[in-house]
């Protein structure tokens, strides 16, 4: 059997369903079900970027498991309308010249009707060439660039990990290669597209998904973004609080070495000044955070 291109990369990891929602107005079930049979289905294309990013928020994503990455891959909630994971160099089927004319397929079709997820920090100095994504008739392309012109045209973008959201490790002086954060960019160039940011080295996976599926269901509005940017709702408690450890907090025994027993306010934990659900979410199915 011989396949085309479009048919071989949704048959693998390079096309994916996440949700079936959309940003625009979404018909109500009964009215989707009766108009199923004369509607095409409608693709929300993806378009995931990594700069000076090191995998792991991609690993977190692909730890999900509420829901599991399957039901991530394949899960439809309406008919008709599809969330597709378009471009993503690092999971995708397709490589190389291939990835690149899908990507540009994905720009050219769907003009200011997708999604942009920045993952890492965007290197800036000497043109932002310590960091390229792909070339174009043997020119190279830098991340810097595929931010800022992908990040114009986009729906709303989405600022994955602590270095796409703040800078991270990569923006720590001396930072050589000038790298910056998805809202600097969007600052030094002037660019007005809605963003999100969802820190955490790496973040949960519920944090990428549940943010997506509510962007898609009630748009940035839906969000209830904090002064960062940041979705509220798993960026609004204090780990200290809910510490398994805070008893010996409150007992004063506190550890002076790594692997000692205790809490670890003194070895540099940063629980009692840091928002996040982690300890009631925890990750790795559940066991831990």
């Amino acid at each position: 059997m011989i396949l085309t291109r479009r048919e071989f990369l949704e048959t693998g990891v390079g096309t994916i369903t996440l949700l079936s929602a959309s940003l625009a107005t979404i018909p109500s079930r009964g009215q989707a079900t009766q108009d199923q049979k004369e509607q095409r289905i409608t693709e929300l294309p993806l378009i995931w970027i990594a700069t000076g990013a090191c995998s792991g928020c991609t690993v977190s994503l692909l730890n999900g498991a509420s829901p599991t990455v399957r039901f991530v891959l394949v899960g439809e909630i309406l008919p008709n309308v599809r969330l597709s994971l378009a471009f993503h160099s690092t999971i995708m089927a397709s490589g190389g010249d291939m990835a690149l004319e899908a990507l540009q397929d994905v720009v050219k079709d769907h003009d200011g009707k997708y999604i942009l997820v920045v993952d890492g920090a965007t290197a800036s100095k000497d043109g932002g060439m310590y960091c390229t994504v792909g070339e174009i008739e043997g020119t190279p392309i830098t991340g810097y660039e595929r931010v800022c012109d992908l990040g114009r045209e986009a729906m709303v973008a989405i600022a994955v990990g602590a270095c796409a959201s703040f800078g991270g490790i990569p923006t720590a002086e001396p930072n050589p290669t000038g790298c910056l954060s998805l809202p600097e960019v969007f600052g030094r160039e002037g660019i007005d597209t809605p963003y999100v940011c969802i820190p955490g080295c790496p973040p949960h996976p519920d944090w990428i998904i549940g943010t997506i599926a509510t962007l898609l269901l009630g748009g940035v509005e839906a969000l209830k973004l904090d002064n960062f940017h940041r979705p509220a709702p798993y960026f609004s408690q204090c780990i200290h609080d809910n510490c398994p450890f805070r008893g010996h907090f409150e007992r004063g025994q506190f550890a002076e070495h790594f692997g000692e027993h205790g809490c670890l306010l003194k070895l540099g934990c940063k629980g009692p000044i840091t928002y996040a659900d982690c300890p009631i979410r925890k990750f790795n199915n559940g066991r831990n955070w």
